[in-house]
Formats: structure tokens, sequence, C-alpha cells
């Protein structure tokens, strides 16, 4: 940590901090000379704005200048004022009209002496005429020497007036012309200064008649109305001034307006020089600082590395300067010894922490990370593995009768053989711990790793001799394979030694990983507590499913079922408990509640008087169990019922898991009585001459072939050969999933003895199966 302190430090702060106040120092200057600019722009043009509006107004009082001298020269002529005086109307508008066309006016009138129109000619469409002499007149009879703007149709039109005298004023002149786009633009050729006058007229419209504005900014001109000091544009910036004309019919203003973007053009150049100088001094400045950050801390540097290196467990590099003869060779000669002797004290906890010290084998930590590795491994298309697990039969006894050292040697003797068994030498022998051992194959899918766990169980049938002692090997083997079994390496390690738990119960040589096995995850463990408490607080329910004779046999059957009546989850089907109670051996808890309700219900008053024979299922762990019978007995001399009420169903796969103890078993069973049944038969894989030598006295063929029946030929054959066959051996025969009347008619046209299924009944409550088996059918 200190030495990443001192890196940042000596490096990354020096040479940051010190183009950062570099970078400020110059940042700030040009973001001052830019302010400058900008400044001094704006200064530069409100002074040329003030020089625009004098020059507009001197243009403007220039034109009113020339109006009246061109109205006094009419004025003056004499046969203007002839006509004037004799009434003749033809020659004072013809006057009029070629004396105004001659000085450029749009308007040219005669007024009376008391201001009435007697005469006008109009260039051009006026129909505000009227309306605008009504409002120029009088201020310029009160001044003949001014002007005046008005606003006619929209633009604005300048007015002069001059009095006609023959000696005594006979009448008065008034003369006009627009302001119009030829005035804007020999503005905008003397100052380059745009032009545009804005009327508003007494609607509140606003009208932008005259203009020497690009297009653009001409719109947003329009759309925004006249601007306060500034009009932004997508070109850049126009420093407004305006001007408001003294004017009548409507307001008039002439805005006068200057890119600031020209004015600070030529600067532009100085500032990207400035910019060009700023970076290169600011590169440079950055290439020396950190040549002599480099030549100051790179002996640093070189030990930061060697401490990073020793940290990720590389211990074979020597460090650098070493022979310096000041501090810095002396620190790296402490680091360099210390490099050694930690190299030396690390290779042999590795070898502590990842390898078995008695067998030389991998321990169960090295070999979790090969798995984990080889799972991870980028491998194209993806490499199938397994990991088979193995533990050795009667180990514990060994080293109870010949001794901790005689164990130790035959576990070395058995590494010594799983190593041989391994052929590639990408794969892996470790020892788990104690008598466990694990191997992993690589590019082995679940046929070669049973291939494997063969090859082992052949290696173990030959002895182990040591001295004068031979020893018989055996172990349980259990593998599961990746991607197929598990998704992670845990999950995998976890799951093959599940196999292995299986096989070492089952007593088979090797066995691969099945759900089935699996009963340890939390949600089990929970079920399993729920279901001791489902036992004990009475929540489990007893129905039984009627089993009807098809050719009048005397008698009544049904089987009976177990429902949990949970008080929170409500009725939980039986598959939710029933195959998770067989894989963790409660199932024999339920098996031994269901004798004891049958063997109650058989003693009700109820019912003792009934012909009633009730099947209960057993499952492979009640077989296997040796005090089966004598449980059975009891329960049976506690209420007082005989064993001929009852009548077991066995599995064909329950019996086949061990063949010899299930017959002893089930012979036991019916020697005190009980009628035995084959459940689900077709289903299994039993033969023929091993069923006829067990004591059962009925078959029941599986639903499946039954609902079948309907729809396919070979399952009615089935059914026929399975009814022929159980007839032949001196059986009854049920048949269960009974769907539909036609199946329960086709079932008695071929001689089935009894059947059951939905279309007779459903599984009944007590209560409700007594009431139906009251019913008259």
């Amino acid at each position: 940590m200190q030495w990443r302190l001192l890196r940042h430090s000596l490096i990354l702060r020096l040479v940051g901090l010190s183009l950062l106040l570099l970078l400020l120092v110059q940042a700030a200057g040009f973001a001052v000379v830019r302010a400058t600019i900008d400044r001094n722009a704006r200064a530069q043009i409100a002074q040329a704005l003030d020089l625009d509006e004098n020059v507009w107004r001197r243009l403007l009082e220039q034109n009113a200048e020339k109006l009246r001298q061109g109205s006094a020269l009419l004025a003056a002529d004499y046969g203007f004022r002839s006509a004037v005086n004799s009434g003749d109307e033809d020659t004072i508008q013809s006057v009029l009209e070629n004396h105004g066309s001659r000085i450029g006016a749009t308007v040219a009138a005669l007024l009376g002496t008391g201001m009435e129109v007697r005469a006008v000619s109009l260039t051009g469409s006026m129909n505000a005429f009227a309306d605008a002499l009504r409002d120029v007149v009088p201020p310029l009879a009160v001044q003949p020497q001014g002007s005046q703007i008005a606003v006619v149709d929209g633009v604005p039109y300048q007015f002069v007036m001059v009095p006609l005298r023959a000696p005594v004023v006979i009448g008065w002149v008034l003369m006009g012309f627009p302001v119009n786009q030829p005035l804007a633009d020999e503005v905008r050729q003397l100052l380059s200064v745009h032009v545009a006058l804005v009327v508003t007229d007494a609607g509140g419209a606003t009208k932008v008649p005259v203009s020497t504005l690009p297009p653009g900014p001409l719109a947003q001109l329009q759309r925004e109305g006249v601007p306060s000091g500034e009009l932004q544009t997508p070109d850049g910036t126009l420093l407004a001034r305006a001007i408001r004309l003294d004017s009548v019919g409507g307001d008039v203003q002439a805005l006068l307006l200057r890119s600031v973007e020209e004015v600070i053009a030529p600067y532009r150049q100085l500032q990207v020089l400035l910019a060009i100088i700023t970076v290169a001094g600011v590169l440079l400045f950055a290439v020396g600082t950190g040549l002599v950050a480099q030549r100051l801390t790179t002996p640093l540097r070189s030990l930061l590395a060697a401490t990073q290196r020793l940290s990720r467990g590389e211990y074979d590099v020597p460090l650098d300067h070493t022979r310096r003869t000041d501090e810095i060779g002396n620190l790296a000669r402490s680091f360099d010894l210390m490099r050694v002797d930690i190299g030396a004290q690390q290779t042999e906890i590795r070898r502590l922490a990842y390898w078995d010290r008695l067998t030389g084998l991998p321990n169960r930590e090295r070999f979790r990370d090969a798995v984990v590795q080889a799972i991870a491994s980028p491998a194209s298309p993806v490499q199938p593995l397994a990991v088979l697990t193995l533990d050795l039969d009667r180990f514990k006894h060994v080293n109870d009768v010949l001794g901790y050292a005689f164990g130790d040697r035959l576990l070395q003797a058995v590494a010594e053989r799983l190593s041989q068994q391994v052929r590639s030498p990408d794969d892996m022998v470790a020892r788990l711990g104690g008598n466990e051992f694990a191997i992993l194959l690589h590019r082995a899918d679940a046929a070669a790793a049973h291939d494997v766990a063969l090859r082992i169980n052949q290696s173990f049938e030959d002895p182990l001799a040591f001295e004068d002692q031979t020893v018989d090997l055996s172990a349980g083997i259990g593998f599961a394979c990746w991607p197929g079994d598990a998704d992670d390496a845990d999950t995998l390690l976890s799951r093959s030694e599940i196999a292995m738990y299986a096989a070492k119960r089952k007593l088979s040589g090797a066995l691969q990983y099945d759900a089935a096995f699996d009963s340890t995850s939390t949600q089990t463990l929970s079920l399993l507590s729920e279901l001791r408490h489902a036992v004990e607080h009475h929540e489990l329910r007893l129905y039984l499913q009627p089993k009807v004779g098809l050719h009048g046999q005397p008698g009544l059957a049904a089987e009976a079922l177990v429902r949990w009546q949970h008080p929170q989850r409500g009725l939980v089907p039986p598959m939710q408990f029933i195959p998770f109670a067989e894989q963790t051996g409660f199932v024999r808890h339920l098996t031994l509640w269901m004798f004891e309700e049958v063997a109650r219900l058989l003693a009700d008053p109820r019912t003792r008087a009934l012909p009633l024979r009730v099947s209960v299922n057993l499952s492979t762990r009640d077989l296997l169990d040796p005090e089966l019978s004598h449980r059975l007995a009891d329960i049976l001399l506690r209420h007082g019922v005989a064993a001929s009420a009852f009548c077991l169903e066995i599995t064909e796969s329950a019996i086949m898991d061990d063949p010899q103890r299930a017959e002893a078993m089930l012979n036991r069973l019916s020697e005190q009585g009980f009628k035995l049944s084959i459940d689900d038969f077709g289903t299994g894989y039993s033969s023929l001459a091993y069923l006829k030598r067990l004591p059962v006295d009925e078959l029941k063929i599986d639903k499946s072939f039954v609902m079948g029946m309907e729809t396919g030929e070979d399952d009615a054959m089935i059914v026929r050969s399975t009814i022929d066959l159980a007839h032949n051996l001196g059986l009854t025969v049920v048949a269960e999933g009974v769907e539909t009347a036609a199946i329960l008619e086709r079932l008695r046209i071929l001689a089935c003895d009894e059947a059951q299924g939905y279309h007779i009944a459903r599984p009944l409550p007590v209560d409700d199966f007594l009431a139906w088996q009251a019913r008259p059918r």
C-alpha cells in the first residue's frame, strides 16, 4: 500500500499537479483574452452603430430636403400657379404627375387652403392615402419646413408640404416618397451595416417591409419582433440599434445590425495561435516533467513491481538495482532476500495445502481447483468431463484390527492402483480425506466414466498382500458428469459423492448421479420436518378408492391411500411428498401409519360386519426392513383384525432391488395370511420364472396400459395377455386406471376380475366411502 501511495505521489501527483496548474493558468489567460476580445468588439460595434445612426438620420433628412426643394420648385412655377388660379384641373393634374415623376416622388398632391385635396398623383396603389392624409397634414401645416413619416398600406412614407403663394397662399403642395429597399441598400453599401424597418400597424401586426438581412435572420426577426440589444441567429450574434421614427398611422423603427463575428474574426487567428502555443507548451512541460519524474522514481517503481510479483506468488524473478550502493540498493537487497525466504516458505505451504502427505496425491482443495479450471476452460466445442468418487469398504475395520500404520500402507497401495487406471496425463487422482478418493476424467462422458469404474473394481479383485497379511478390497463408486449432471464444480463434486453413498447403500459397484439420490436440500430438510409433524399432529388423512368385481364376486375391496391436510397449504398431493419419503426412508413411518389407520377402520363397528379387503402399498424400504412382519403382526393383534383383510401391493422394481431379501419377506407375510399383489405389473423387469416363485395372489395391471386400450391395440393386447398369464398362474387380476364405461366393459369381456378408476369412483374419505358402498348399484 505504501509503495502504491509513493507511485501516485511521485509520478501522478508531480506530473499531474504541475500540468493541472499550467492548464489552469493557460485556460484563465485564454478566457481573459477571449472575454476582452468580445468586450472590445462589442464596444467597437456600439461606436460604429452610433455613426450608423447619425448617417441614417442624415439620409432621411437629405431625402426630405430633396422633396422640399422639388415641392418648392413646383410651387414657384408660374404656369402651375396660373393653372391653380384659373382652376384648370387637367393642367394641374398633368403638372403634378410630370413633376412628381421627375423628382421620384410617389405622391404629389395639391391641397386647398382648407387642406382639402384638389388634385393628386399617385404612383401605384395607395388605398389608404386618404386616411394617411388626415394624419400627415396637421403636423406639416404647423411646421412646413419639416417632414413626416406615415405608414400607408404597411409601408413607411416620408412626406413634405410647402405653401403655394400668388402672392398670398392659394394652396399647398404635398409630396411623399417611400422609405424603401434602395435606401436600405445604400446604407448597407456605405456602412456595411444591415438595415431593417419594422412597422407595427394600429392593430399590433408587425411587418418588416425593408431589410438587408439574409433570409434566415430575417425570418427570425419577423417571428421575434424588435430584439432587445442582440439578435441570436444560427450564423452568429447581431448587435442591434433600434431607432424609433416619428410616424403616424403606425409605429416605425429602423434597426441597424452589425455582426459580432465579423468584428471578432480577425482575432480568431490570434486565439488559434495562442491555443497552439498553449498545447505545445503543455506537451513540452509534460514530457520534461515526466522525464524528471521517471528519472527519480524508476528504482522505486522497480521495487513496486517486485512487491506485486511477490503478492502474486512469483518468487523466481530477482530484483533489480541490488548493485547500487545507496539506500535504494540496500532496500533492493533486503527485498530480494525476503523474496527468497518467502518463496521457500510458500513452496512448503503449497505442498502442504494442495498435496496429501501420505499418498503424494493432490488433496481435496487441489482437486477442486482442477475441476474448476477444467469447467472454465474455453475449449470449443465444450469437452465433457466426469468426476468419480470412491470410498473403501470396511476400512475402519482394517484400522481397528491391523492398526493405523497398516491402514496407511493400504491407502498408499490404493493410491497406486488408482493411478494405474488413469491413462491420460490430463486426468487426476486425488485423496479427498480418510479412505475417500476421487478421479477427474477429461473428455469423458458417462459411458467412459462407467468403464473406468469397472476397471477400478476389477483391479480391486486382486487382494493386497503386505508381509503375512492379505486384504480384500472393495469400494462404493459414484460418478457425475459435466455438463449433464451439474453446472459448476462444487455441485459436480457434491453429486459425485451423493452417487457414491447411494452405491454403498445399494451395494452396487458404480452408480451415476440421479436426482432421486439427492435428499439434502434445505427444502427436503424442511419437508422431512413437516412430515414428522404431520404424523405426530394427525394431519394425514386416510382415503379409500373402491374396487369392483366384474363378474359378481362376493366381497368389497378398496385401495388405501394417504392424503396430507396441511394447515397452511391445504391438501398436499401425494406426488409432492411420497417420492421424498421413499428417498429418505420416512416412507416406513407412512406405511405403519397406513396399517394403523386401516386396522382401526376394519375394527370399527361400521365395517366389522362388511366383507371388506383393503390394499396397502409397500415400498422397497418396507420390504428390506427385517422387522416389517413383526410390526404388522403387532398392529393386527392390537386392533383384533385378521391379516386376510389386507392385500399388500408391491411393485416389481421394489422386489428386484434385492430379490433374495424381498422373497424372504414376502414368504413371511404370506405365511401370516396377507394377500400379496404385484402392483404396476408390466412396467418392471422381473422374469416370469422369478415371478412364479413369489407367493403372490394377484396381479395389478398398470394404468398406462389400461387407459391406452381405447386408442392402441398394442395396449389392449398387453392387457389381454397379462390377464391370460395371471389366470394360468392361478392369480386374480385387477385393472387400475378405468376412466370410461367402454374400458370397463372391455375388461369384463377379457375376464378381468376387478377394476378401479375414476369412472367407478375417485379416492374418498372413510365416511364418504362407507356411504358410497351402501348405495345400491
